[in-house]
């Protein structure tokens, strides 16, 4: 169900006052710099698609359908701008390390911390490894939490699709993983 405040800012940015944009920019760039963040790894080019996904999505305003939620769609954007630019890459693009909160109640060793840090440098490695697919499925269902329809709806795939592709990203994730060990 569309967000009727989305619905509202949307309609007066089509009427041609710009301020309204304004206040959707600022609901969901946050949103759309996390997604651009954990595809590329690197702050200053999530920074730009960031940018381009919103100049996309104001030039684009128009072929948005507002009985559906904005959310998705700008999600689909911004996944959209990120897939363009591994396109247009040579190098190698780095996720945004992550890691778990600890719940423990004693501080971690320095070695527990360094065990971790290379634990998640292993993983990062492995994750910049696969195909870029492969790379953004694993990065919406597992970062970003989208269930297989939301991925399938942001990447206008069919759900089958994206099982297979999560599926066979999970598969080579193992095995580079493995190949770590």
């Amino acid at each position: 169900m569309q967000d009727t405040l989305d619905n509202t800012l949307i309609n007066h940015t089509l009427k041609g006052e710009t301020e309204a944009f304004g206040d959707l920019v600022n609901r969901y760039q946050q949103v759309v710099f996390n997604v651009c963040y954990r595809l590329l790894g690197n702050y200053r080019d999530a920074e730009d698609l960031t940018q381009n996904t919103f100049m996309r999505a104001y030039r684009r305003l128009h072929t948005f359908d507002t009985q559906r939620p904005f959310s998705p769609w700008i999600r689909k954007i911004a996944t959209n701008q990120c897939i363009n630019f591994f396109q247009q890459q040579t190098n190698t693009l780095r996720f945004e390390e992550r890691f778990d909160q600890t719940t423990s109640n004693h501080s971690p060793s320095p070695e527990e911390i360094f065990s971790k840090a290379e634990q998640v440098e292993i993983l990062h490695q492995a994750i910049i490894s696969l195909p870029p697919k492969h790379r953004i499925m694993i990065e919406l269902r597992h970062y970003q939490d989208l269930s297989y329809q939301e991925i399938a709806d942001t990447l206008n795939l069919p759900v089958s699709d994206v099982k297979s592709y999560l599926f066979r990203g999970r598969k080579l994730l193992a095995q580079r993983l493995k190949e770590n060990v």
